[in-house]
């Protein structure tokens, strides 16, 4: 009679533990249905090993972001947690500790490494199993909740990856319809001068920007800037500076006092954190005279006459101080079919396979081999020259050119 009741007593035990096994399941299912955050799943976690299976200690791992970390416990020293790690991702399938074996591990029993696509994204050390009559279904369970609240973390992650990967993507587009906006599709054609110009933006949003602005017939500035940073914070500079320059330049007179005014305007918005690099020059056709300021951006080359040489009078950089220090506006005739070739820094770091540059020797050399030609004839030339010199290797940052042809 004896061993009946015993048998009895057995057989409800087992049903009473598949009935909590049942219950924490569908409790831990609907916690995930109902998109219960991490923090929230880790407690539960926690709630179920400790109450429910009466394990006295634990240490869950989580990858994440490339680094593991203990995300829940019961009684045990997280600060020891680090030390843990070496040993544990040695293990790839279900681990009973031998008592001695690794000293950094005698206070767990087991360890439940979870995969996903064969790569570890959780482990759990297990100690403190007291009943152990029923210790393999327990075990059993254990890892099975184990799987499942790891699986439900790394679905999350994954998720939310997703997501900012789509917003990142929303943002680029965004960006980039903001950028083809700024740049000018044609540039103008005077009597006098043409202006033609080459963007080849890296990754398709890109710093760079070039415009003009026509005051006569005979009277225009072209300009050309390095916005630093990328993606929507660069394209959106872009928009406030490129509004502010078209307002400001018929404010004043002189390009001092224009570049002057440009600058706080531009610190207004970034208060130091971004900067510009800024060439701007004035061109009188009937004067045949050139006004110019470069602030702190590539010198562009100038070919005039028999002379070549290189705009680099100015002064710093554009939004990086309240006030600048001091600025130098630099003033010169032109002589009949002068050519100026600004462009962007993404030129002269333009490599090819063997490690070579497409230095200030290759562009002042290119200049002086091609300044006869017209604007567009000079950048179609160039674009070839690019294309022939980088071979299959890409663009390694924007680049921008900006030619201006006195007839």
């Amino acid at each position: 009679m004896s061993r009946e009741l015993a048998l009895l007593e057995k057989l409800e035990k087992e049903l009473n533990l598949k009935e909590l096994q049942i219950k924490s399941l569908l409790t831990i299912t609907q916690a995930i249905n109902d998109n219960v955050s991490h923090v929230g799943l880790y407690n539960m976690y926690r709630s179920f090993l400790s109450w429910e299976m009466g394990i006295t200690s634990m240490a869950l791992f989580i990858k994440q972001e490339e680094e593991w970390n203990c995300v829940s416990d019961i009684k045990y020293d997280i600060k020891k947690s680090k030390q843990l790690i070496p040993f544990i991702l040695e293990y790839n399938r279900l681990h009973t500790i031998k008592k001695g074996e690794i000293k950094e591990l005698d206070e767990f029993d087991i360890i439940i490494p979870v995969f996903h696509k064969k790569n570890p994204i959780a482990y759990s050390l297990i100690g403190g199993i007291k009943d152990k009559d029923d210790l393999y279904n327990k075990i059993q369970f254990i890892t099975t909740i184990t799987n499942i609240i790891a699986v439900a973390i790394e679905n999350k992650r994954l998720f939310k990856r997703q997501i900012q990967q789509e917003r990142l993507n929303r943002e680029m587009e965004l960006a980039e319809e903001v950028q083809k906006k700024l740049i000018p599709e044609v540039l103008p054609s005077g009597e006098k001068y043409t202006l033609d110009s080459i963007y080849k933006p890296h990754s398709n949003i890109g710093g760079d920007y070039l415009d003009y602005i026509e005051f006569s017939e005979s009277r225009f500035a072209m300009c050309i800037a390095d916005i630093s940073g990328k993606g929507v914070a660069a394209a959106l500079l872009m928009a406030n500076f490129q509004a502010m320059l078209q307002s400001l330049i018929y404010q004043y007179r002189d390009l001092e006092t224009f570049v002057f005014a440009l600058n706080q305007a531009v610190f207004r918005i970034t208060k130091g954190d971004k900067f510009i690099t800024f060439f701007i020059a004035e061109i009188d056709t009937n004067k045949m005279s050139l006004k110019y300021i470069n602030a702190g951006h590539y010198p562009p080359v100038l070919r005039n006459g028999e002379e070549q040489i290189r705009l680099d009078k100015g002064c710093t950089v554009i939004g990086a101080f309240e006030k600048l220090p001091e600025i130098t506006e630099d003033k010169m005739e032109l002589k009949e079919n002068a050519l100026i070739m600004s462009f962007t820094d993404g030129l002269a770091d333009l490599k090819n396979e063997k490690g070579d540059y497409f230095d200030d020797e290759k562009i002042e050399k290119f200049v002086a081999t091609n300044f006869e030609k017209g604007a567009k004839e000079f950048n179609e030339e160039l674009i070839k020259k690019i294309d022939k010199f980088r071979g299959p290797m890409g663009f390694v940052d924007d680049i921008a050119v900006l030619t201006c042809k006195l007839h």
